[in-house]
């Protein structure tokens, strides 16, 4: 048995203007409404708002017609361990203090126009008064909390670089940036300061609230699926379309060709029996990582499974 009838991929953009083509935002809806997953959509939105409005409608879609649906963003869900504890916030577990805190904080305009830089330095000045753990923004931009470069020296007691899944990924030859990593070729630590107040955002929709969990946050990591027609569910999990060693055809803008290509990777996986388990993580993770993935870090939807090859 299958746990969805549709998965939408989204490789995400924390661009200051609107923009499309390469480097910009990108989704793709593969459906199974036969027997072999087909494409049945896909778009380039130019600017953040309108792709949540988009993808909130087609979720809002699929739900009418009774169809569960994995959705995936291309950015980390949570961060290192101990930043929530670091900030001071408390009330509830770790991933959801942090949603909170970056929904409150960051602004994020219409034309594309953000904060993220500005959240970023008093994110630091908040956790070490210095320039950790964020680094990264243009040189005309920097701040006293925040600079262009990494520090060379952080604190003692500081945050990891990276995240228990990060270091899986790692571990099987994929090139992997620190969640801190603001700007750079292939760093998705801006995309996702931008990026999570959107999807709690689509998360909380009045239209999908009663059915969207985030995983696995909210599901655990022992995978019980409950999309059954009577009841679809829209399941948030993080993705890395880098996993896949995915090639575009000529004329084809890479980004497109890699949501197309892991939603169908998804689908085939579906069917196939094999997307249940990884959604149940790691067999060998010990009871103390999995707390961590489930309580503050996340982890990529399926990365234990993908090695580098090129």
């Amino acid at each position: 048995m299958t746990n969805f009838g549709a998965y939408l991929m989204v490789d995400w953009s924390a661009n200051n203007k609107p923009k499309r083509g390469e480097d910009s935002i990108w989704y793709c809806l593969v459906t199974r409404r036969s027997d072999q997953p087909l494409v049945e959509r896909w778009a380039n939105p130019p600017t953040r708002y309108k792709a949540i409005s988009e993808i909130g409608y087609q979720l809002a879609e699929l739900h009418s017609e009774r169809m569960s649906t994995l959705v995936g963003f291309d950015f980390h869900y949570g961060y290192p361990a101990g930043l929530a504890k670091a900030l001071g916030l408390s009330g509830g577990p770790p991933w959801r203090m942090i949603w909170d805190y970056l929904h409150f904080h960051i602004e994020d305009k219409p034309d594309n126009q953000s904060n993220r830089f500005e959240v970023a330095a008093l994110t630091n000045k908040r956790v070490s008064g210095g320039v950790y753990p964020f680094w990264g923004c243009p040189r005309g931009r920097r701040l006293r909390h925040l600079k262009p470069t990494k520090p060379e020296r952080p604190p003692a007691k500081s945050l990891d670089d990276l995240r228990l899944t990060d270091k899986w990924a790692k571990e099987k030859g994929h090139r992997i940036w620190s969640p801190w990593q603001l700007m750079g070729a292939g760093a998705v630590g801006s995309q996702a300061l931008v990026g999570i107040p959107h999807l709690a955002r689509l998360w909380k929709d009045p239209r999908l609230a009663t059915h969207s969990l985030v995983w696995p946050f909210q599901t655990g990591l022992r995978w019980k699926s409950t999309g059954r027609r009577d009841r679809p569910l829209v399941l948030h999990a993080e993705i890395f379309p880098s996993m896949l060693n995915v090639k575009a055809s000529p004329g084809e803008v890479k980004d497109l060709a890699q949501v197309r290509e892991l939603a169908m990777y998804y689908a085939f996986a579906d069917v196939r029996g094999e997307l249940s388990k990884w959604l149940s993580g790691p067999p060998d993770l010990s009871e103390k990582e999995r707390e961590c993935v489930v309580e503050e870090e996340g982890w990529i939807l399926g990365i234990e499974n993908c090695s580098h090859t090129n």
